[in-house]
């Protein structure tokens, strides 16, 4: 499992589908970023992080459950519809909210404790998305299931997800030198929403591992 044969495999994807994912998940996506504008600008600059993780909870398992169950079509030769993509991630919002809460708790409490613990719980939970949404796990099943799955491979995926974020983080930081701050509210809708799309990328790499680290499917090739 060569890191640089899953990102090019995952780019290959994303290029591939970049059409069906933007139509997917942009519009989720910018809506998030809607909703938290209007957080920041009832609450204040000083307001905690915490409404912002909420505000995403409400919307993060909703795009990324249907971009992982169009992954899984998409690597079975299926074309779905994206209606039906969005009515199923819908029905597993309650079950993802919970996960990405519990997972983002966990994570938040690794940082706490000199950030490297931090990294280390989400390395290990890096799959339990996908055995929620794939396999039907409960999400303390997933967890569990998702720290099995991950043994041995800790380097691997760490390699994948910095070399998927780096570049991200570097163009974030770029975008705050050209456009500092204070920014007008459509520049940071549109940096935000573009920042935040691009972060899907990393479910698609994460995909591509759960396909090669999980038991093999019948009939699941990468396409």
């Amino acid at each position: 499992m060569n890191p640089l044969s899953v990102l090019r495999d995952s780019l290959y994807f994303f290029r591939r589908n970049l059409v069906s994912i933007v139509q997917l998940c942009l519009p989720l996506v910018v809506l998030e970023s809607v909703c938290k504008q209007l957080v920041d600008q009832a609450t204040g600059t000083e307001a905690s992080p915490a409404y912002d993780v909420l505000v995403g909870l409400l919307f993060y398992p909703l795009y990324t459950a249907a971009l992982i169950l169009f992954l899984d079509a998409r690597s079975q030769g299926r074309e779905p519809q994206k209606r039906d993509l969005l009515a199923m991630a819908l029905r597993l919002w309650p079950t993802f909210a919970l996960l990405a809460a519990m997972s983002t708790l966990l994570i938040m409490l690794g940082i706490s404790m000199f950030v490297l613990p931090g990294m280390w719980v989400m390395i290990k939970l890096v799959f339990a998305e996908y055995l929620l949404v794939l396999r039907g796990l409960t999400p303390l099943a997933a967890m569990r299931e998702s720290f099995e799955l991950s043994q041995g491979h800790f380097w691997r995926i760490l390699a994948c997800i910095l070399a998927v974020l780096a570049p991200l983080w570097l163009l974030d930081g770029l975008s705050l030198m050209v456009y500092p701050q204070p920014q007008s509210p459509a520049l940071s809708l549109l940096l935000d929403s573009i920042n935040s799309f691009l972060q899907l990328f990393t479910s698609v790499v994460l995909f591509r591992l759960f396909m090669l680290v999980a038991e093999p499917v019948p009939g699941n090739p990468a396409q």
